[in-house]
């Protein structure tokens, strides 16, 4: 049996279990509530996100200083980081412009109660200019301790560029990385092989919580929502990815299937970069040297499936308050949300920063946030597999622009099959 078909019952395990005992509605002090539920499999679940973000900096390190190494022309560097940068803010841009049209069609927002929300404090977003500053690190060893994968990035691109001009004590460290990258990757496969206990135990322990009276009450906002998530991922990125690398979205899409269960899972990019990382260099065949610098950079900066989100909840929130936007406005969103996605990057909350942001921008009140935040969680997982999915895209797009795709590995179903296993 596959790894991904190991997932998906481990999820639809989780789904049916977590469904029952939320209808059960058992107190909180029952013991299969407390031991069973927020105990073993709370802590099952928290152990397995635990050891992916465990894997994070030193993965994401240690590779892109073999693919700085390797790209060791700045020229080059400076070529391949534009392009990716370029794509992601094109594809946020072509997610919330398509959130918008959808909305302003559906509109989900129109005829609902308009009693007052509860008062929601907005978190301050960070200024560009600090956010352009802190990209830099001034003591890297911290970097990597508080997760700050903006500068780490950096960081690794300077030691990679710095490891391939320094002549025979480079190619000596060099080897040294290219084995601790092989050591690590095989943590990564060790690791996945755990993906459906996880998922099971992250999925049970969701749907307990999660009542599906929040989602009938906000039928409208949420399948709205989802249905943008599925445009993009379907018929934008394909449609995308056929036009500028002249091959098969769908062959891309299959080798993803992993990937994007884990993002569902986990509902963050980041601890999905494992996974992401391995599968877009060993199953799609992307060179390490483009894979390692892009797949990070868009688990950190690429908000796809958030700038939906915005776009959805912006028209949902204007038409519940019965406020009229014009073309500015949401041109205005479009902008924000847009530039919001490196402004706001490495930012816990990063989501609802981002959705103050645009609302503050528009003129529409923060405390619409408190509308939206009961199914906020499920729509969470959903975004992420688009995200996920946006950072392999972009991956693939910049390495066959590179010649740095390895087509035989991308057209050979069984290619890294390891990590299916």
């Amino acid at each position: 049996m596959s790894l991904t078909t190991r997932i998906l019952i481990g999820m639809m395990a989780g789904f049916l279990l977590g469904s029952v005992l939320h209808g059960l509605d058992l107190p909180d002090t029952h013991p299969i509530r407390a031991v069973f539920v927020d105990g073993f499999l709370d802590v099952g679940g928290k152990i397995f996100i635990a050891s992916l973000k465990l894997l994070v900096v030193p993965l994401v390190f240690v590779s892109l200083v073999c693919g700085a190494s390797n790209l060791s022309d700045g020229a080059a560097m400076g070529r391949v980081g534009g392009k990716a940068l370029g794509l992601f803010l094109l594809t946020t841009a072509i997610a919330i412009s398509l959130a918008l049209l959808v909305s302003l069609t559906i509109k989900p927002g129109e005829g609902m109660s308009q009693e007052a929300p509860q008062s929601f404090e907005a978190t301050e977003p960070p200024a560009f200019k600090d956010v352009v500053l802190d990209m830099f690190p001034t003591n890297p060893v911290a970097a990597m301790a508080n997760g700050e994968m903006l500068q780490i990035i950096v960081f690794a691109l300077l030691f990679g560029y710095a490891v391939a001009k320094s002549g025979a004590p480079g190619a000596r460290i060099k080897a040294f990385f290219e084995d601790l990258n092989d050591v690590i990757m095989r943590l990564v496969v060790a690791l996945i092989a755990l993906a459906p206990y996880g998922v099971f135990c992250l999925m049970t322990t969701i749907f307990t919580a999660l009542g599906w009276s929040e989602i009938g009450a906000l039928a409208a906002y949420f399948f709205t929502v989802a249905g943008v998530l599925v445009l993009q991922l379907v018929v934008v990125y394909p449609l995308m990815f056929a036009a500028l690398t002249r091959l098969s979205p769908m062959i891309f899409l299959r080798k993803m299937r992993a990937p994007m269960l884990f993002g569902f899972s986990t509902s963050s990019s980041s601890a999905t970069l494992p996974v992401t990382l391995e599968t877009v260099e060993q199953r799609i065949g992307v060179r390490n040297e483009v894979a390692s610098f892009v797949v990070p950079l868009g688990a950190t900066i690429n908000m796809n499936g958030t700038a939906i989100m915005q776009g959805v909840a912006t028209v949902f929130i204007a038409q519940y308050f019965n406020i009229a936007l014009d073309l500015t406005d949401y041109v205005m969103v479009i902008v924000t949300a847009t530039m919001a996605a490196i402004g706001t990057a490495g930012v816990p909350g990063v989501g609802l920063i981002m959705l103050t942001m645009v609302l503050q921008q528009v003129g529409l009140p923060v405390e619409g946030i408190m509308l939206i935040i009961g199914v906020d969680r499920l729509l969470d997982m959903a975004r992420t597999i688009v995200n996920v999915a946006g950072d392999a895209m972009v991956a693939t797009i910049v390495a066959r622009s590179e010649n740095k795709l390895d087509l035989e590995r991308f057209a050979d179903m069984n290619a890294g099959a390891e990590l299916d296993n």
